[in-house]
């Protein structure tokens, strides 16, 4: 009898919600340099940098769910452009004992957040094979990305009410 609490946790630990990533992958790459060796020529000031970050999900049989994190970015504009890029990182995940009305803030919160450091060293790598000092981005709350997006679609859904 003195076993049981260690099956009760052994237990516990089964029915627990857990998040499994099966796969990783880059579903799409692309990098520009499109003025170099130009681009490559010490710069006067530093280059505005802009980076878009976008959240997509879709259930696939079997119950798990695609996630993917798309990044663009770029440094200069125009005729300064320094370089651009446009990442589509993808993840495999399969949600284990997550209650169901959960399962959409875990796969749009939690699917980006364990994605996001492999992102980050994708495109710090190829800005410095590009030839240029490595592009770290700092960190994504994803949390608050998926409010605010939560929140836009029910303002335009009171917006299409009125």
């Amino acid at each position: 009898m003195a076993d049981q609490p260690g099956n009760g946790a052994a237990s516990e630990q089964a029915s627990a919600p857990q998040v499994n990533a099966l796969a990783q992958y880059m579903k799409d790459f692309s990098f520009e340099n499109p003025n170099a060796p130009m681009s490559l020529q010490p710069q006067s000031q530093a280059p505005a940098i802009s980076i878009q970050v976008n959240v997509n999900a879709r259930q696939l049989p079997g119950g798990e769910y695609e996630v993917s994190l798309m990044l663009e970015g770029s440094a200069g504009e125009g005729a300064s452009t320094l370089f651009k890029f446009d990442l589509n990182y993808c993840g495999l995940l399969r949600l284990v004992n997550v209650p169901q009305e959960h399962v959409h803030p875990v796969v749009m919160i939690e699917g980006p957040r364990l994605l996001f450091p492999f992102v980050r060293q994708i495109v710090a790598e190829a800005v410095r094979n590009g030839g240029f000092p490595p592009l770290y981005i700092e960190p994504v709350d994803f949390a608050a990305l998926y409010r605010q997006r939560i929140s836009e679609l029910a303002q335009g859904q009171t917006a299409g009410a009125a």
